[in-house]
């Protein structure tokens, strides 16, 4: 990937402290990726993280991120509880994923799909 082709992710999180304070930045960071949209558990909230970070693409809920077909990767930022589901929700969505530690709540969850 170059520059003019970046990786277009979707952070799920955009609304909490970790999202915004490290992954934000971090995208901000790699040429070869862009923060191209996020998701949050409301649209109101996901609309306003949108408009702070001067992103155009906002989600009240991670399937409707999942069913842009421009997102080509998610990052999960958001507490531990819902890592798997929403990483399992991703992955089936055909997109890239990178999860915060621990993926799952056990081994059986991070080593399943």
């Amino acid at each position: 990937m170059t520059q003019s082709n970046p990786l277009r992710v979707g952070l799920i999180g955009a609304g909490g402290r970790w999202g915004p304070r490290a992954h934000i930045p971090a995208l901000k960071g790699v040429p070869e990726a862009e923060l191209y949209a996020v998701c949050t558990a409301h649209d109101d909230t996901a609309q306003a993280a949108a408009a702070n970070l001067g992103v155009t693409r906002a989600y009240g809920n991670d399937k409707a991120l999942n069913a842009d077909p421009e997102v080509d990767a998610v990052a999960v930022a958001v507490r531990v509880p819902a890592h798997y589901k929403l990483t399992k929700n991703a992955m089936e969505a055909g997109k890239h994923v990178f999860c915060e530690w621990p993926l799952g709540a056990n081994t059986k969850e991070a080593e399943e799909k």
